[in-house]
């Protein structure tokens, strides 16, 4: 039986020119595929080469050790040579792609030209690829266990993480902007302490009780009021050389900075016609551009010029009321000393009454940002609960349809090693012992719970639900009252904590504990579980025995592959014979060069089967001679 389920992903061929599988061409079959031969053949390599072509790489740390491991074998096998992969989308749409050891995959139509599709991102195709001992190895990773729960929900799980990503930047240039605007209204909530006692100087030198005070203090307090007049326009003065000064410098920038891309060599090239044009077209825009720039310049120009013409005169307002104010000074000479200290403390409040409305203006947009802020948040609780949600119908999913005594099960943001780590690193100069403090915190106290203590300033709090000792509770809150850290450890990322289980004995053991064998017996069944992604696996059969292979191996191969293509490399024949593989490929090599020796069906390739896998005819009747005893 071979793969009749319209809505999967399918590899057509694989191609290679150049390197140790120089000439190699396979058309892989849509059910279940093995690839055999002797050992040193190619069997992974060709694996590996699907898996590079597709860019088809785990995330994380994980994901890092395999790239690295792949390129490697890449450049070896390889070398300048060239792999074309043709594959079929779910919606039966057909790709070649293209890839060598430098540069990224190229994504072809079927007839060979290029789009602007990108092959890991572009979310068209996807395959589950699986190198020897990575199925064990997912039984000791919770983060390859998450990986692999999340290929069952592959698309809804890429968008998830796409908006989780879009909040996440979004709340860092939230900080970005809170973080000085805090700074800085902390620094003006400072100088504003002094106000009180400024205006209270002020009303004890107009409070003087002599016959005249009520016309001086008039007097004083319009003064102090042509002082702040004039405070308002050397501001709107500098606002206006501010944005002069900013639109005059941009004039000219983006065509210019856009030239040094385009050297004679580039221009001249074989694509110079299509750069020119390019070129012509940024030109274009920089010329619109600065017209826009200046004619804003022009507008800033004519509106100064008008302010200057209306404080002219407000300045010769000014003048004549200072005249009249010195008047009246003359005629009273008694207010004259008065009159010196009074103007020095208004020039005091005025100072500090323009930073009062600063400090009003500031706090009202760091609520702003505030409310924004936990919007975001929001935004991104929600979001988590939908990604928990998702893996949760998984875990219940393989639990339900696994033919294996297996359950899995998901505790939503249980991983908190990314808290852990960030804590240490922040309490590493608090006199504490970092990491045991931080994971006491850790443990006990979500993110939004320890924040809330610091901002009360908490340490009675924090002591009895982190189970800290007064120090250790006292020097936690001083050393995160920073309002940066605050907002990272606010959206510090909680990672879903997956368990993969075996029933062993009527006892529930998690996979992390299991034996070799027994960590293949719990993930491998979970690869074979419905999809619509292809399957590749490299000698699944590792550490298994055969009863387990025969009863279970084969018997999900033969009920997957009729919805799901399979590729694996074995050694097995069970394998390719009970499972009836669709297409077995046969590979041979003489140390420099692999080819196919066959390929085929099972009963095409029966001879190689018998070979390679059964240990030659002989070998097999003799066993079949000593079972019939």
């Amino acid at each position: 039986m071979i793969c009749t389920k319209t809505t999967c992903h399918r590899l057509k061929s694989l191609s290679v020119v150049g390197g140790f599988l120089d000439g190699l061409n396979i058309d892989f079959a849509d059910g279940l595929n093995c690839l055999i031969g002797h050992r040193g053949t190619g069997k992974t390599t060709v694996l590996e080469f699907v898996r590079y072509t597709l860019d088809g790489f785990p995330t994380g740390e994980v994901g890092q050790v395999c790239r690295r491991r792949v390129e490697n074998l890449i450049k070896q096998n390889l070398g300048d040579g060239r792999i074309r992969l043709t594959i079929q989308t779910k919606d039966g749409l057909e790709y070649i792609v293209d890839r060598t050891t430098s540069g990224n995959p190229l994504v072809l139509t079927a007839d060979g030209q290029p789009t602007d599709i990108t092959i890991n991102s572009g979310g068209i195709f996807s395959a589950d690829i699986f190198s020897q001992n990575e199925v064990e190895n997912i039984a000791d990773s919770p983060e390859s266990q998450l990986a692999l729960i999340d290929t069952f929900v592959a698309e809804e799980m890429d968008e998830l993480e796409t908006s989780i990503a879009e909040v996440h930047a979004q709340l860092q240039a939230n900080a970005k902007t809170m973080v000085p605007s805090q700074i800085t209204l902390a620094k003006l909530a400072d100088e504003l302490t002094t106000l009180k006692i400024v205006e209270d100087r002020i009303e004890k030198l107009t409070d003087t009780g002599d016959e005249n005070a009520g016309e001086m203090n008039t007097a004083q307090t319009h003064k102090a009021l042509r002082d702040r007049e004039c405070r308002v326009l050397e501001d709107a003065d500098k606002l206006f050389n501010e944005y002069i000064e900013w639109l005059s410098d941009a004039d000219g920038r983006f065509t210019s900075g856009m030239d040094g891309f385009f050297t004679d060599e580039v221009l001249e090239g074989p694509n110079g016609e299509i750069l020119q044009t390019i070129q012509k077209r940024i030109h274009q825009a920089g010329t619109e551009l600065d017209k826009l720039f200046r004619q804003a310049v022009a507008v800033l120009i004519s509106a100064r010029t008008d302010v200057d013409e209306r404080a002219q005169e407000l300045q010769t307002q000014h003048d004549k009321q200072e005249l009249a104010f010195r008047d009246l000074i003359t005629k009273f000479k008694e207010a004259q000393g008065l009159a010196t200290e009074r103007a020095e403390w208004e020039r005091r409040r005025n100072d500090l009454l323009g930073k009062k409305h600063q400090h009003v203006a500031l706090k009202a947009k760091l609520d702003k940002l505030q409310q924004d802020r936990q919007v975001l948040i929001d935004r991104l609780t929600h979001l988590r609960d939908q990604r928990f949600e998702l893996r949760q119908s998984v875990a219940k999913r393989i639990t339900d349809e696994i033919s294996s005594p297996v359950r899995v099960q998901i505790a939503q943001d249980e991983n908190r090693d990314r808290y852990v780590s960030m804590l240490a690193d922040v309490l590493r100069h608090a006199g504490v012992n970092q990491n045991q403090v931080a994971r006491k915190i850790a443990g006990l106290v979500a993110p939004s719970e320890l924040v809330e203590f610091v901002r009360r300033q908490d340490a009675e709090g924090l002591q009895k639900q982190a189970a800290l000792n007064d120090n250790q509770a006292e020097k936690v809150i001083s050393t995160l009252a920073d309002m940066e850290t605050l907002l990272k450890i606010e959206t510090v990322d909680l990672v879903d904590r997956p368990c993969i289980e075996l029933n062993d004995g009527n006892a529930w053991k998690d996979s992390l504990s299991l034996s070799t064998g027994q960590k293949c017996t719990t993930i491998l069944p979970i690869l074979l579980m419905e999809s619509e992604n292809p399957l590749l696996v490299d000698q699944p059969e590792d550490n298994l025995d055969n009863r387990f292979i025969y009863e279970t191996v084969v018997e999900n191969l033969r009920r997957v592959k009729t919805g799901r293509q399979l590729i694996l490399i074995t050694h097995n024949p069970n394998i390719p014979v009970l499972g009836d593989a669709a297409g077995v490929f046969v590979l041979t090599s003489d140390g420099a060069k692999s080819w196919l020796l066959n390929q085929g069906d099972v009963d095409v390739c029966k001879p190689e089967i018998i070979n390679l896998l059964e240990g030659g005819e002989e070998a097999f009747a003799q066993r079949r001679e000593r079972y019939a005893r």
